[in-house]
């Protein structure tokens, strides 16, 4: 006899069962429109590109409801790889917005169907002043279409929907191809990792783009000493800089020891404060380029078992880096 319990069980590996096919379903459809999408690009896509890289402006980005939302994602990983690029409502543009518009401006509108009636100002205000049109849309018959200097197709695809209705290889197939110019624009820009550094200089990008010339103490607060210094000095110049370590330079500059208040507890005797740093120093110790990202430097005190290291050019130390550095500023 199946109890309550077993019905319950039941019921609900049928409703697990029936959700992995939905969701593989919705996979399976707005891949096929991507691949769709993907044999209609051609020219019309270096023709865009070449609009957008030409703007002497910014790329102004607009669409209405679920493509407004996608128009917004596409202007804001634009802008923050390179491409000055913004959202403006399509609405608010027809009371006052399109001021926000230069002629200098590249339009990129976005409308599934291409019949957004709240596009009509920003179509017509392209026209007028000769502003280059980038249309995004399933139809090039449609008013948005006609309105293009160039085209880009979305897919005549079936949305995951199961209605038809919401909006969703469509979707997908606009964030896609918003994918697809910006990162095209990041190429033809030659956008580099310390451009990318300094616009995003919070969160976890910021942190994980941080160099070791970022992060590292240099000039008066950097603890460095003549290789012929006692022990006693180097002591007082570990203490004073507080940073657990002395690095010591021949008569060139160059850094060829380092002193840690470890290697200071393992030579601890009596007469310590006889000898000479270079007695006890560790000879040729490791060391990094001030412009190698942050994260090598904590993988190399992980590695090499130490807290601090110096960071040289031609040999002669620039600054040095404690692992708390990092970890304070969010590299791990």
């Amino acid at each position: 006899m199946m109890t309550a319990t077993n019905s319950l069980s039941g019921d609900i590996n049928k409703l697990s069962n029936s959700d992995l096919v939905s969701a593989k379903r919705t996979i399976d459809t707005e891949i096929n429109a991507l691949r769709v999408m993907e044999g209609e690009l051609g020219q019309n896509l270096t023709d865009a590109l070449n609009f957008m890289q030409a703007a002497k402006g910014r790329i102004i980005l607009t669409g209405m409801g679920k493509s407004g939302h996608i128009a917004k994602k596409i202007a804001a990983s634009l802008a923050s790889t390179g491409t000055p690029s913004f959202f403006v409502h399509p609405a608010e543009a027809s009371h006052g917005d399109l001021g926000m518009i230069t002629t200098d401006d590249v339009i990129i509108a976005i409308s599934n169907s291409g019949e957004s009636k709240e596009l009509v100002d920003i179509l017509n205000y392209s026209k007028r002043f000769g502003i280059k049109l980038i249309a995004i849309t399933k139809n090039p018959e449609s008013s948005l279409g006609k309105a293009g200097d160039v085209i880009l197709k979305l897919p005549k695809s079936a949305e995951a929907c199961p209605l038809g209705l919401a909006p969703t290889s469509s979707t997908t197939a606009t964030l896609v191809l918003g994918d697809i110019l910006t990162v095209a624009m990041i190429e033809r820009n030659g956008f580099s990792k310390e451009q990318f550094n300094q616009r995003h200089p919070g969160g976890k990008l910021g942190s994980v783009l941080q160099r070791v010339s970022d992060l590292m103490h240099k000039n008066e607060e950097m603890p460095i000493l003549p290789v012929t210094a006692g022990m006693q000095e180097s002591l007082l110049e570990m203490t004073s800089k507080r940073l657990g370590c002395v690095g010591f330079i021949d008569e060139n500059g160059l850094l060829v020891g380092m002193l840690t208040d470890g290697d200071l507890r393992r030579c601890l005797t009596g007469d310590i404060l006889s000898r000479k740093a270079a007695d006890v120093m560790t000879k040729n110790p490791k060391v990094i380029s001030p412009d190698a990202m942050a994260s090598e430097a904590v993988k190399l005190m992980h590695e090499k078992k130490i807290t601090n290291i110096f960071a040289v050019e031609n040999g002669k130390p620039v600054g040095v880096i404690h692992i708390h550095d990092c970890l304070n500023s969010g590299v791990v």
